[in-house]
Order: C-alpha cells, then sequence, then structure tokens
C-alpha cells in the first residue's frame, strides 16, 4: 500500500519532542524540516513542497504560531499534526480561557482586561484569593508566571511590578494538588495527581512538587475526554483541579512533558492513523499508570517501546468488564478547521509576534511557488521597557533566554544591542533581526518625532512636548529633566526614562 510521505518539523532552540526512532516500524524515510527564526517561511514552504511531504509532524511554539497559521494556508495540500487549530490553547494562557469558553468545558472564571485601569477597578471589588498569570506565550512554564494572591494591595503591587498585560485574573480554587492527564486518540494513557511542597501552594513539580499515580478521579479523566475531542486532538494533556466534587481545567495543550515510551505510544497511534489501520493501534490499558507509577523514574526515562497485550476475558462478563473499566476507546481525530478557532482578542497594543502576519494574498502567490517578500518588523520595542511578555516575543526567543536576558536588562543599561553578543545564544543572525524591531537607548537630545513615539507611554502632545522643550531650552543635560516637560509627571518618567541616553 502506498503510505505518506511524513515529515518531522522542527525549529532552532525548540527541543525536539519526537525523532524519527519513535516510528519504529515505519518502511519509508522519514524526513525533517527546520524552520530557522526571522522570515524563513518561504524557504520553510519551498523545503515541504521539494520533499513532498505530505504530513507535517511537531507543535509550534507560542511566537511562532501565528506565522504557522499562515504557512498552513500556503501549503493546503500539507496536514500538520497536530493541527493548527489544535495547537490553538498552546499560544497563551488566554487561549485556554477563550478556547473552554468556547467549548463549554468546565474551568475557573477568569477575567481578561485590555484595559488596564478596568483590570484594576475589579481588583477593588473582587473577592480573594485570585490567580494572576501571565496572559500570553505558552502554558507550560512550570508555574513561575503564576502567583496567588490574597489581596488588593498584593495583587495591584503584583501587577505594577510585573506589568503583565493584559490582566489575567482568575478565581482560585482551593487545591493541595491537581492531576495531569494526558490522551492519546481521546483515551487517557497516563495520569497522576500533582501535589504541592510543603509550604506550597503550586503544584509543579519543578517547584519542589511530587507525583502519585493513585487514585486518580474518573471524573478528572472524564472532563479531560471531553476537552481533547473539542480540540480534535492526536494528543493532548489536561491540568485538572477538583474541589467539591467538581473538576476545573486549569491548563491544556499539545506541548508537554512526556516519556519516551508515550512519545512512542503518540507515534504508533499516528503510523495506525496514517496507515488506515494498516499498522494496529496500541492497545494501552486504563489506569496502567498505577502500575508504570511503581517503576524506578530514573528506569522509565531510558525504557522504550513499552507495550501491552490485549486482554480478553473468558467469560460472559466480557461487555461488563469493557463498559466499567475501560469506559475510553481510542478514536481516530476529526479534521479541524479555521470554523473551529474561537475569537481571538486582539493582542496587537502589547505584544509583538515573532513575525507579523503575511497577507493572504502573497501566500496564495507563495502556494503557486512564487517568491515571497520580506516580512515587515513588528512593533519597536526598547529594551529597557521590555517585560517577560515582551521579551519571550521577540524573534527566536525561548523561556530560559527570556529570563536570562531580562535579569540581565534589571542590572545593566547597554546602548548597543551588539553588547548581547556576550550571552552563548546571542549571534549575528540575531542582531540582524532585532535591529529592525529593537532599540537599546535614544539620545534624547537627537530623537526624531516618530522614534519618541515608538516608546510606550509617550503620544502625539508628549513627543511635540519634549521636541519644543529642548528647542526652546537646548539641549538636555540629564535625563532627569524630562521632568521639566510640560505632561511628564514623575510615575510616567519612572516608565520612560531607561528608553534615553544624553550624547
Amino acid at each position: 500500500m502506498k503510505l505518506p510521505k511524513i515529515g518531522l518539523l522542527y525549529m532552532d532552540y525548540v527541543l525536539q519532542f519526537f525523532h524519527s526512532s519513535n516510528f519504529k516500524g515505519w518502511p519509508d524515510k522519514i524526513e525533517t524540516v527546520t524552520y530557522h527564526w526571522g522570515n524563513d517561511a518561504e524557504r520553510f514552504i519551498k523545503e515541504v513542497k521539494k520533499k513532498k511531504i505530505e504530513i507535517l509532524i511537531g507543535n509550534v511554539p507560542a511566537t511562532a504560531y501565528e506565522t504557522f497559521r499562515k504557512i498552513d494556508q500556503a501549503l493546503p495540500g500539507v496536514r500538520f499534526v497536530p493541527s493548527l487549530e489544535t495547537q490553538f490553547s498552546n499560544k497563551s494562557k488566554e487561549n485556554v480561557t477563550l478556547f473552554c469558553e468556547k467549548h463549554h468545558l468546565s474551568h475557573p472564571d477568569t477575567k481578561i482586561y485590555y484595559n488596564l485601569d478596568e483590570g484594576f477597578d475589579y481588583l477593588e471589588k473582587c473577592t480573594y484569593p485570585k490567580i494572576i498569570k501571565r496572559s500570553y506565550g505558552p502554558s507550560n512554564y512550570g508555574g513561575y508566571f503564576v502567583h496567588k494572591v490574597d489581596s488588593r494591595e498584593e495583587a495591584t503591587t503584583l501587577l505594577r511590578e510585573k506589568k503583565y498585560k493584559p490582566h489575567y485574573i482568575q478565581d482560585c480554587i482551593p487545591l493541595k494538588a491537581d492531576i495531569r492527564v494526558m490522551l492519546i486518540g481521546h483515551k487517557p494513557i497516563c495520569a497522576f495527581w500533582r501535589k504541592a511542597g510543603k509550604d506550597q501552594w503550586i503544584t509543579n513539580t519543578s517547584q519542589g512538587g511530587s507525583m502519585s499515580y493513585e487514585g486518580v478521579d474518573m471524573g478528572a479523566l472524564e472532563l479531560a475526554v471531553q476537552s481533547s475531542k473539542a480540540a480534535k486532538a492526536e494528543y493532548w494533556a489536561c491540568d485538572i483541579a477538583e474541589h467539591d466534587g467538581k473538576y476545573y481545567i486549569l491548563e491544556c495543550a499539545t506541548a508537554f512533558a512526556a516519556f519516551p515510551y508515550i512519545r512512542d505510544w503518540i507515534c504508533q497511534y499516528l503510523m495506525w492513523d496514517f496507515s488506515n489501520g494498516h499498522f494496529p493501534m496500541p492497545h494501552i490499558p486504563l489506569y496502567s499508570w498505577e502500575e508504570l507509577g511503581k517503576i524506578d523514574p530514573n528506569l522509565l526515562r531510558t525504557m522504550r517501546h513499552i507495550s501491552f497485550s490485549p486482554y480478553t476475558p473468558s467469560a460472559d462478563g466480557a461487555t461488563y468488564i469493557n463498559e466499567t473499566t475501560n469506559p475510553f476507546s481510542m478514536d481516530r481525530t476529526e479534521a479541524s478547521y479555521p470554523a473551529d478557532l474561537p475569537e481571538e482578542h486582539d493582542f496587537s497594543e502589547f505584544i509583538i509576534h515573532e513575525e507579523s502576519q503575511l497577507p493572504d494574498a502573497v501566500l496564495e502567490e507563495a502556494a503557486k511557488g512564487e517568491t515571497l517578500p520580506t516580512e515587515p518588523a513588528g512593533r519597536t520595542l526598547h529594551l529597557s521597557q521590555g517585560t517577560l511578555t515582551d521579551l519571550m516575543a521577540l524573534y527566536g526567543m525561548e523561556e530560559e533566554m527570556a529570563k536570562e536576558l531580562f535579569t540581565f536588562l534589571q542590572e545593566n543599561t547597554i546602548t548597543s544591542l551588539a553588547e548581547l553578543q556576550a550571552f552563548d545564544w546571542f549571534d549575528e543572525r540575531l542582531l540582524a533581526i532585532w535591529q529592525e524591531s529593537v532599540i537599546t537607548q535614544l539620545n534624547l537630545n537627537s530623537a526624531a518625532r516618530g522614534e519618541l513615539l515608538a516608546i510606550r507611554g509617550i503620544g502625539e502632545t508628549l513627543a511635540e512636548n519634549i521636541i519644543a522643550h529642548r528647542e526652546k531650552r537646548g539641549n538636555f543635560t540629564a535625563v532627569d529633566q524630562l521632568l521639566d516637560v510640560d505632561g511628564i509627571g514623575q510615575k510616567r518618567y519612572d516608565n520612560i526614562y531607561g528608553c534615553f541616553t544624553i550624547a
């Protein structure tokens, strides 16, 4: 039989989830295609076509999501696994909320405020405790951008310090543990409790929490299956909270950490799907994770190709056993369509996407093999104003890189992007890309009107006032003389002074 041509989607700086070895027994060559950050859409599309790839497998990072939505449109004959619609929830915590709302999935009541004044007003009247999260960026950051606040004062202090935009404020579900559920073909194949460490409320194991595979509630599995089917996901994971007998989705995505044997199971399922049943569907008994959980984790990390034999009872009770002990069957995923996507809010005021979206007409030409033009740069970012949210959205940025850079910028003032070459991950290619959209500091005595307007917090009137002050009184001799400009008080000065230098 003719099998489809498979390609694995890789990206610079991003850990590879699948390898060709996960597709044990697939007889044909499995191609790889690597996307390089920054204006690489044209080359990427051409390479996929040249290799005649029919199925492209791999998760897309949050900062490349919009670009790949367009690449997907330019490759109408290629099936993305998971689909870009299925990966909607990978993009941000906000998208998780929008996904749950669209499909009526149980989740904590969440408020998202783009008007930050409205967010602060809400904090004045709401009840506490609350959970505040960084909305933009992947949801699998180990809890480092998830905060519990017990009062209005604590909430407002946090948001003014972290500068999260928009404000993402969620009801706090009281819990000492939550449940991680992993699914393949809508069937739960691994589930465990994630318990908070001593004197902690956050349950992530990277911050001192622990795991237990025993006694996972059926209600959590049912909600996870419901969300997997709503997402039309070949593979999927949920974090679920339980309180007073009710279950709530905290996070869900196709991007999650998994043991090697789970990646093998996923690819066995995909081979069954791609071959229309020529390869066998993996047999994974429900609650098998309780037995696997008894195996030393260090050994589990090295084990591969774990399999189970199907069990057929030799008694009339077979139907009863199958219905009560294995209520979930592994199914083929339905095709997804753009209409499945929830309506997103406009991020343009706050967020720099990894690459700006390409016009539909341009990508239609790319699908015909025409040359793509260079993509325009995103909104200008002044590094001195950059929050972790902003830095995570820069070309080629990953979590550890962003945290390292953010810490450095809190302690140092730089006047040139070339100074970042001290970082191992910063090279000439990133320097060339960032120079189009990143500014270090402006010379206060020569900054043009357009440059001033690019600074968050400076509008038309204030830009004109700065220039008028300079023309009337002569050059600034110190940055703090901005306080003498009409319209600049201490609060506004604190937000913009780091954008300037005197020369």
